[in-house]
């Protein structure tokens, strides 16, 4: 890779949540501005004593980033499909770009990039609208045709074989070493 992980992951611009509508969703919306700025700060101290926990990789394998194109170059051209930095996002085992397409307030796209050059995604609550469900991974769906025609000639999709080997176990996520849910 030319640029390095933190570079590249520094490079995409973050993603930006449209303001929704209802008050509650309203009220979801101004608590998460107030805390963006120490959000990371605050996960990755959980994180570092232990208190969350978080491992493995996503479900949802939809292949390879093509070869003679670059993760630079892939990152790039996810831009221009309206993929932005989802900073919020724990980071899985390998993980070196993490980026959202956001349809509204309450739903997105999510994708990650691999150091092996593999591409996972998945369609989800935003974790601004419902963490609790985000977290239990309530009503994630692969919509794996739709992230294919999103990253059209970008990647190599991968065969039903491995996505099926490649889906267990998924990442796991605890709070204090058990799975609070």
């Amino acid at each position: 890779m030319d640029m390095d992980e933190t570079a590249l992951r520094r490079s995409i611009p973050d993603s930006v949540l449209p303001y929704p509508k209802g008050f509650r969703n309203r009220s979801k919306y101004i608590f998460w501005k107030a805390i963006y700025p120490i959000h990371g700060t605050g996960r990755d101290f959980l994180l570092s004593l232990g208190v969350l926990h978080h491992e493995g990789k996503q479900n949802y394998l939809l292949g390879h980033i093509a070869p003679g194109r670059t993760m630079e170059e892939f990152v790039k051209y996810l831009e221009t499909r309206q993929c932005r930095n989802h900073f919020i996002a724990l980071r899985d085992d390998d993980e070196v770009v993490s980026v959202r397409r956001v349809v509204d307030f309450e739903h997105q796209y999510h994708l990650r990039i691999f150091k092996d050059g593999e591409v996972r995604g998945h369609y989800e609550f935003t974790p601004e609208s419902h963490p609790k469900w985000h977290m239990e991974k309530v009503g994630q769906e692969p919509r794996r045709e739709e992230f294919l025609e999103i990253l059209g000639d970008w990647i190599v999709p991968a065969s039903e074989d491995l996505i099926k080997r490649a889906s267990e176990p998924a990442s796991v996520t605890r709070i204090l070493g058990r799975n609070p849910f």
